[in-house]
């Protein structure tokens, strides 16, 4: 093992990555299936569009608890729940015959995902030296893109051969093969951390609160915080508004699942590239740049009327969020107090992943109330609202 306590041996990389991309391939072998699982159990369009949605509320309301429990019993403990919750919530899922019991579940897997992510994201933080930091964090986040987009395709396998709770099986042994890898090829050891006393679940550092680690980092949170929401916010729209420009336009579904493949695509390429010039150059010189072309972006979409052109601006949206990879996750590694990481990535988990759950909401309202131009229109400028945050409160060069 090297010194740094970063081993990236194979087997290290996978018992680090394979998990992951695991759990996000069920993700995504759910997310197509789960409001027609709604409309089948009697739920109205509305309704269904409601119980997709809870995924994302679990997810945002279980940070502070994820937090909490990730410091109590540790990353892979954390990881081990979060399985087990996953795969119950999925049987759930499966033999719902109510839309209630159909909510629980999805609000279930919201809290395991939330659970899972942070214990992943607090290990990389601990784990990986500081110069590969990003790198570490923005391939993370690039296999749980390469997941959702390979869940799918998987799901639809399951759906062939069991019908409807084919899927959710395909999601199940999918939580638990991640599981079986945490078990089987376990974390190559981080190194302690000051005022941890080398990972003690009964150090001080650890008995901290979450709430009270919250408010003692509430500058922090309500500055470098509040643009890791709007970037958040921002990178969430774009897949509200493409889709729906699409449509707009006059593109069929199949055109329409083009064009957004073409955009994710992109996106998924540029993951480890993001990373490593994070690593280089700071985290300022992917973020502020990430947001402008964002929003460049999302002003150029009203222009486009043809297929062509919608593709273009799709594959530009692609470039500007696959340039910020592993951003935020990055930002709130920088930011997290020795001894404190986890009740710290509680905190900033609730407040980033806010912007996750808000980004739609706000596309929604302002296409409701205006237009989907005017809509793509204040994305744009929430965009640079947020590369003016990142210049202001992201620090220059790279973090020793």
């Amino acid at each position: 093992m090297a010194s740094t306590g970063w081993d990236r041996s194979w087997r290290a990389l996978a018992a680090v990555y394979a998990p992951a991309a695991l759990f996000s391939t069920s993700q995504g072998a759910v997310l197509p299936v789960l409001p027609l699982t709604a409309r089948a159990v009697g739920a109205p369009v509305a309704v269904a569009a409601l119980v997709v949605a809870l995924l994302g509320v679990g997810q945002v309301a279980g940070a502070l608890p994820a937090g909490a429990l990730t410091a109590r019993v540790g990353e892979r403990r954390a990881m081990l729940a979060a399985a087990a919750g996953s795969a119950a919530a999925l049987a759930g899922a499966a033999l719902a015959r109510s839309v209630a019991v159909l909510a629980l579940c999805a609000l279930a897997l919201g809290l395991a995902a939330g659970v899972w992510g942070l214990a992943r994201q607090s290990y990389l933080t601990a784990a990986a030296p500081v110069h590969v930091r990003a790198r570490a964090l923005s391939t993370l986040g690039g296999v749980g893109r390469i997941g959702l987009f390979a869940g799918p395709f998987a799901g639809a396998a399951g759906s062939a051969a069991l019908g409807r709770p084919g899927p959710y099986a395909v999601a199940g042994l999918a939580v638990l093969a991640a599981a079986v890898v945490v078990l089987v090829l376990p974390d190559p050891q981080a190194p302690p951390e000051p005022g941890a006393a080398g990972g003690d679940p009964a150090a001080p550092g650890r008995r901290a609160g979450v709430l009270a680690v919250a408010r003692e980092h509430a500058r922090l949170l309500g500055t470098l915080g509040a643009a890791g929401l709007a970037v958040q916010a921002v990178r969430q729209s774009r897949q509200t508004v493409l889709p729906l420009w699409c449509e707009q336009t006059g593109l069929d579904a199949t055109a329409t699942s083009l064009v957004v493949g073409l955009s994710g695509a992109v996106d998924t390429a540029l993951f480890y590239p993001a990373g490593a010039v994070m690593d280089r150059f700071g985290r300022r010189a992917v973020g502020v740049p990430s947001m402008l072309v964002l929003g460049a972006a999302h002003a150029l979409l009203p222009l486009a009327h043809s297929a062509g052109a919608v593709a273009l601006v799709g594959a530009l949206m692609g470039l500007g969020n696959g340039m910020g990879a592993g951003l935020v996750m990055t930002l709130g590694a920088d930011a997290a107090p020795p001894g404190r990481r986890a009740q710290f990535l509680g905190a900033w988990r609730l407040v980033t992943d806010t912007g996750v759950a808000a980004g739609p909401l706000l596309v929604g309202a302002a296409a409701g109330a205006a237009g989907l131009a005017v809509a793509g229109g204040g994305v744009a400028l929430l965009a640079l609202g947020a590369a003016a945050a990142l210049a202001a409160w992201v620090p220059r060069g790279r973090p020793r």
